[in-house]
């Protein structure tokens, strides 16, 4: 479905966006993506698959059942996690597309997992055809953004060196997904993403208007409000826990809804539940709570 980017023309690429990188220090100073003239803010509830994990990874669900749950959940759209989709045939693909407009349930993306920052160029380019290979996918199901990984940062590994590495992956991956409509969001999951000010640098690098930030509210492991406020003016797609991941301690989400709606933040807040209760009892109460603050804070 997709072409291949041929490998000489990838390191040759990759070869010159890291020499022009040379020098540079990771800045704050990257510039979000012009906002439409409303800046009233539209906070749509979610949930992506993954909250589901347990049911979808050995049954009694499937991703057919999923999208018929957010029915039942009363949810704005649905984040399909990659992970549990059966395969990525068209037929297969378009039947879930078709069942979901069938019941009225909008995908407000996908979410795949990546490496970019390898030191390896040819590591680099499997990556580059993987995304690919997804971008293709998440044309066929009729969504518009595709959530991606940085990844770790190898042993000797500089962090400037991993943002190149990030960047001469994910600005051929932004150039391609453009073509079909796809924005790649960058996940703030730890690693070379851990700090908001890394991932500003290689959106500012990048320089696409098909790249952003899949903002997980949950996975920065400090100064966590000052954090996700500096990402939510780069923020495509938001993942919402009630709990930081390395502390456990609650999140106060009415204080983080207040800074969406400050930034006039237009997109999906998609529960990702990740606690000890069973899903089918927690999810809910997960979205409860989303939604009475989507309904207090959103213009819609």
């Amino acid at each position: 479905m997709y072409q291949h980017i041929r490998r000489r023309d990838f390191l040759k690429v990759t070869g010159a966006a890291a020499a022009g990188s040379l020098g540079l220090g990771i800045s704050t100073a990257a510039r979000p993506e012009k906002k439409s003239a409303s800046g009233m803010p539209r906070l749509l509830s979610g949930c992506c698959a993954y909250s589901y994990r347990k049911y979808l990874e050995k049954g009694p669900m499937t991703v057919e059942d999923f999208i018929l749950k957010a029915v039942e959940l009363g949810i704005d759209g649905v984040d399909v996690t990659t992970y549990y989709l059966k395969s990525t045939e068209p037929s297969y693909l378009l039947g879930l597309r078709r069942l979901a407009f069938r019941n009225g349930v909008p995908f407000s993306g996908a979410a795949i997992g990546t490496d970019m920052c390898q030191s390896d160029p040819a590591k680099r380019l499997a990556e580059l055809e993987n995304i690919q290979k997804w971008v293709d996918a998440t044309e066929l199901l009729g969504a518009s953004h595709l959530r991606v990984f940085g990844g770790e940062l190898g042993p000797g590994g500089t962090e400037e060196q991993g943002i190149r590495w990030v960047v001469e992956t994910m600005k051929p991956a932004c150039d391609y997904a453009a073509k079909k409509g796809v924005t790649l969001g960058i996940e703030s999951h730890g690693g070379i993403t851990s700090k908001a000010s890394s991932i500003i640098e290689i959106l500012r690098r990048v320089d696409s208007p098909y790249a952003g930030c899949n903002l997980d509210i949950s996975n920065f492991p400090e100064n966590e409000y000052a954090q996700i406020e500096a990402c939510i003016p780069y923020a495509t797609h938001a993942h919402i826990r009630d709990f930081f991941s390395e502390s456990k301690q609650p999140i106060d989400l009415e204080r983080v809804w207040q800074l969406f709606a400050k930034a006039g933040y237009k997109g999906y807040m998609s529960a990702e539940y990740e606690g000890e209760e069973d899903a089918m009892t927690a999810v809910p109460k997960l979205l409860a709570k989303i939604k009475t603050l989507c309904k207090k804070y959103s213009s819609v």
